[in-house]
């Protein structure tokens, strides 16, 4: 059957200027998105983490090594699902509201996501996992359903409405528009609850559902994890796989990354490293740094399972031909220092904490206790991966999993902004086609555009009574058949006031609203390291500008990260 799919979209796509699928193979269409890790998380990107399943679909599909995110998770989400820059939707930084256009916290109606755009066009569409577009993080902010995912084109929905918090005994968790405790969820009650094999099992449900349908449509899934977002949970059975792995440090395992990454191709040979952020000679308590590493390893390696079991049941249910499937990541890695300050505290009951009754709900992303009411822990030494433990893996860790590139989640150099993306669709992405990796940059902007032109669906003007702004990105689909993508507009970001401007090779980068601007070659220089802003002002000019109309445009300024002194403004109006 496999030949005859594959030979029947062969045609189809030289039929057509535009790659598309005739209307009777629509897809099925998967985006997976996994929260705070690097690039080098992944096993075909380098790691030594077991990412099989991932690796799989890379090899039957495309990988991209130039593919960028906005540097942190709301604003990552906001563009994955909306096809514009963070800002024009809103949520130019968390979901707290800052009274500016670009900074109200909240997914506006000017924008649509994915399943608004393909309702119209016959998709039911499920969404699992982290939302974190709009508040979530109190019981008054819960109170507002209006940007939840049912009230924004989802059929169903399972997840969390705000975006981090305890694997173990989630905060913000919604069916559909009911909150639940994982205790009284009356739908789901495994042996041992664990938030990532929640959504995977929710994702299969979804789909197993789906398939039942009198005559069952095409269907867009949005699989949202929180791996390997702090805290550091995970099953003891997972990080056991890992017991020992990263005893020899972080200059050992950086190293093996990289010298594994240029073997791969997704660097070039001649890629330098960046500089290493921590040295382990000088560490206080090796036990600790190596165990944080063995846990995030273990959160990565049970989502991948998860994927696993996902393709399973396209496979089981003959979907997986025709089902285009998106894997990317919110950000860079997250050097946040998250529990890692004070001394370690001992496991200890204390006479003031009560277990939680089932209907009980905590809303921070910090609880204060666990369920069966034990004190959360963190500090230095707190050995991480239980219920009553609340760490993230720090600075140096996160140096490892972004090899080569420098600086993290936050920050718009290629640390916060580069991250894998995997395409697979075997109906299209034929095998003569299948396990090539493409360097042509691409961002979060361009995933809508591509599900549009393989979807047959349509992009509105207007909405329910609102303008509806213009999509910014470009369709990847191009690159599905080895082509050259064509864009209109450099690639652009801004977040907390760190800034950069992308086009063909050079990047103007800045890291604060007041720092200098540095100009790389990314054609020869992609970890960073050779500024050339000083031997080419007149680049740097040119980029700054068109930086500034983007940024005017785009609802990045007025900011509360920018003063308008701090910015090369642009030339008057006519």
């Amino acid at each position: 059957m496999r030949p005859l799919l594959s030979l029947f979209s062969l045609l189809a796509l030289l039929a057509s200027s535009h790659a598309l699928p005739p209307p009777t193979t629509r897809p099925n269409i998967i985006v997976i998105l996994t929260d705070d890790m690097g690039f080098s998380d992944l096993g075909c990107f380098g790691s030594e983490i077991s990412t099989p399943h991932l690796d799989s679909l890379a090899t039957n599909g495309i990988r991209f090594t130039q593919f960028y995110n906005t540097a942190r998770c709301c604003p990552s989400r906001a563009s994955l699902l909306t096809g514009l820059h963070p800002h024009q939707t809103g949520v130019g930084h968390m979901v707290n509201d800052n009274h500016l256009p670009g900074y109200r916290g909240n997914l506006n109606r000017q924008s649509l996501t994915i399943a608004e755009v393909l309702h119209p066009a016959g998709y039911r569409n499920y969404a699992v996992g982290k939302w974190h577009v709009t508040p979530g993080q109190s019981a008054k902010a819960l109170e507002d359903h209006s940007n939840w995912p049912l009230q924004r084109g989802f059929d169903r929905y399972y997840g969390t409405i705000h975006g981090a918090g305890s694997y173990w005994d989630p905060s913000a968790l919604i069916r559909d528009n009911t909150q639940i405790s994982q205790a009284n969820d009356p739908e789901y009650q495994p042996q041992e609850f664990y938030y990532t094999d929640a959504l995977t099992d929710q994702a299969i449900r979804f789909l197993h559902e789906h398939s039942q349908l009198p005559t069952p449509p095409p269907f867009f899934l949005y699989l949202a994890y929180t791996a390997a977002h702090w805290p550091l949970h995970a099953r003891e059975t997972d990080i056991a796989k890992y017991h020992g792995r990263y005893d020899s440090g972080y200059a050992s395992i950086r190293n093996a990354r990289w010298a594994k990454q240029k073997q791969l191709g997704v660097i070039p040979e001649k890629s330098p490293l960046s500089p290493i952020a921590g040295d382990w000679s000088k560490v206080a308590d090796p036990t600790f740094e190596a165990r944080c590493m063995e846990v995030y390893a273990a959160m990565i390696d049970r989502m991948d399972q998860g994927v696993g079991r996902l393709l399973a049941e396209l496979q089981a249910q003959g979907k997986l031909e025709n089902t285009l499937i998106f894997y990317l990541q919110d950000n860079g890695a997250c050097a946040e220092p998250f529990g890692r300050g004070a001394q370690a505290t001992p496991r200890q009951s204390l006479p003031s904490l009560k277990p939680l009754p089932p209907d009980q709900f905590q809303y921070d992303s910090l609880p204060k206790q666990t369920r069966d009411g034990y004190p959360v822990r963190s500090g230095y030494g707190v050995l991480p991966g239980p219920p009553d433990t609340y760490i993230a893996y720090g600075q140096a860790w996160a140096n490892v999993s972004n090899t080569p590139f420098r600086e993290y989640k936050h920050w718009v150099h290629e640390g916060g902004i580069s991250t894998p993306l995997i395409i697979s669709w075997p109906a299209t992405i034929t095998p003569k086609k299948a396990g090539r990796i493409s360097s042509q940059p691409g961002q979060l902007v361009d995933i809508l555009p591509t599900i549009i032109e393989v979807a047959s669906a349509s992009y509105p003007t207007d909405f329910h009574g609102e303008k509806i702004t213009p999509l910014e990105g470009t369709s990847l689909t191009p690159t599905f058949t080895d082509r050259p993508l064509t864009r209109s507009h450099p690639l652009v970001w801004e977040h907390e006031g760190n800034r950069a401007i992308r086009q063909d090779q050079w990047k103007l980068v800045a890291k604060g609203a007041s720092a200098p601007w540095e100009l790389y070659d990314l054609s020869t220089d992609r970890t960073e390291l050779l500024n050339l802003a000083e031997s080419q002002p007149e680049r740097v000019q040119s980029l700054a500008t068109q930086w500034t109309n983007w940024a005017t445009r785009a609802q990045v300024i007025p900011s509360p990260f920018h003063k308008k002194k701090n910015l090369p403004q642009p030339p008057p109006r006519p």
